[in-house]
């Protein structure tokens, strides 16, 4: 069984990662999707099937529970796992998929290094997180400041942010090793700080995940 990791963090945050080995019928066998869920998946297409199933999966052997819970999805199209108090975030590329879960918003993000982030860096980048490159490390950094705004985004769990103006993460120094930072979200009303971590896994991805630690909201 190729579960990668399934670590327990603070405060009863769990973060698990699942290596994609298997074929759809592996999955579908196991898991008994409701009619719900058949829908969702119903439009995706290709290896991106396979990437949704080991995501909800993973969901699964991370609960603990003997019969599958079903993955569904809010209104805003955030994720939730039925009859459970714990919020959820899934992400997934190519042959990883991460889970995260705890009882306050989380957000994970999962990327395969690529160069092309160079193309829309522009697009989630304001200056002070730009003048933090150094041109060593420069891609693999700027894979941590976009899945750390995914996370955030994700965390967030509704729509309409802007990854420049709405969510910024303070700027830091890139790590090989992996690292704790902090980014926040600000938009209208709404106002939330968030401890991120960031860690390289199997040289090829960048993982960030999130968690919310302190909200603040006009009256």
């Amino acid at each position: 069984m190729p579960l990668k990791f399934h670590r327990y963090l603070s405060d009863q945050t769990e973060l698990g990662a699942w290596r994609i080995e298997e074929s759809e019928a592996y999955f579908l066998d196991r898991m008994h999707l409701t009619e719900t869920e058949q829908k969702q998946l119903e439009p995706i297409k290709g290896h991106r099937r396979l990437e949704w199933l080991a995501g909800r999966w993973l969901l699964h052997i991370m609960s603990g529970r003997s019969v599958r819970a079903a993955c569904l999805k809010d209104e805003f199209g955030k994720p939730y796992l039925e009859n459970s108090a714990f919020e959820i975030s899934i992400s997934h590329s190519r042959t990883l998929a991460t889970v995260m879960a705890a009882p306050v918003p989380v957000g994970v993000d999962i990327q395969k290094i690529v160069s092309k982030i160079e193309r829309i860096a522009h697009k989630f980048m304001n200056q002070a997180e730009s003048e933090s490159l150094q041109v060593p490390s420069r891609i693999p950094h700027l894979h941590v400041y976009w899945g750390a705004k995914e996370a955030l985004y994700k965390a967030y769990g509704r729509r309409q942010l802007d990854f420049k103006k709405h969510i910024l993460i303070d700027p830091f120094s890139y790590d090989e090793a992996g690292g704790a930072i902090t980014g926040s979200i600000h938009f209208n009303d709404f106002h939330a700080n968030y401890q991120l971590s960031y860690e390289r896994i199997d040289r090829e991805f960048v993982l960030v995940y999130a968690r919310e630690s302190h909200r603040q909201t006009a009256d």
